[in-house]
């Protein structure tokens, strides 16, 4: 079995995992804006806990994206570095399919379409829908950034028979979604976010199946180009 380590910076939480053969543990905390001082220390902590080094693990794993600009930076950055230090490959996981993936195991409700989202700022939410396969969850709804009033699932039969439920930040835009969504919703939970529990969960099946990149290939996805401009824009 797997020695693998994650990290997620990509919300107001900041949290590391550690799976060693099949058994997990997690230090998670919520700290606006103190990731860049938090995050080595909780990766030294759960390091030592386990009596393990990086050169002595398998691979790392982190939350890709999308989320927090900066936030995902930080987590890329500390990936590529401890990757690129020990020599091994890294396994980019989405930090959307990691929240629908913590539903499922404070669940285990394999039945619905999980639409995750979070605030995107700017007035636009990013989010996608999963399904639970195999206990793990797996894309149905692809990943985008959009305003609220545009999300909307349409073209896929398939998911129409199915219970819905919505994770995540981006459901305090709820009253801006449109009826064809927010009708089908049969749970909602806003104050949630993504945790390197469940990315280091996911990140098994990838490293499993050699679904792995390098550490100087280990790249964050934004899922919007627009990052520095928006005061320039709005002038």
């Amino acid at each position: 079995m797997a020695k693998i380590l994650a990290l997620d910076t990509s919300t107001d939480a900041c949290s590391v995992a550690l799976e060693v053969d099949g058994e997990r543990r997690e230090i998670f905390k919520v700290i606006p804006r103190k990731h860049t001082h938090e995050l080595l220390p909780m990766v030294q902590q759960i390091l030592a806990d386990a009596q393990l080094s990086v050169q002595q693990l398998d691979a790392i794993a982190f939350g890709r994206g999308p989320g927090s600009f900066a936030g995902i930076r930080i987590a890329t950055g500390v990936a590529q570095g401890l990757a690129y230090a020990a020599d091994l490959p890294v396994v980019p996981v989405s930090s959307l399919a990691a929240l629908a993936q913590g539903y499922f195991r404070q669940t285990n409700d394999s039945d619905s379409l999980i639409i995750s989202a979070f605030d995107a700022r700017m007035n636009e939410v990013y989010w996608g829908g999963y399904s639970i396969e195999n206990a793990l969850a797996c894309v149905q709804v692809a990943e985008v950034v959009a305003a609220p009033e545009q999300l909307i699932i349409d073209g896929q039969p398939l998911l129409d028979n199915r219970r819905w439920v919505a994770v995540g930040s981006g459901f305090n835009y709820l009253d801006e979604m449109p009826a064809q969504l927010t009708d089908k919703l049969s749970a909602i939970e806003k104050d949630v976010y993504p945790h390197a529990l469940d990315i280091v969960c996911l990140a098994s099946d990838q490293l499993a199946q050699g679904n792995t990149v390098s550490a100087e290939n280990a790249q964050p996805v934004y899922l919007r180009n627009q990052v520095t401009w928006k005061k320039k824009d709005q002038q």
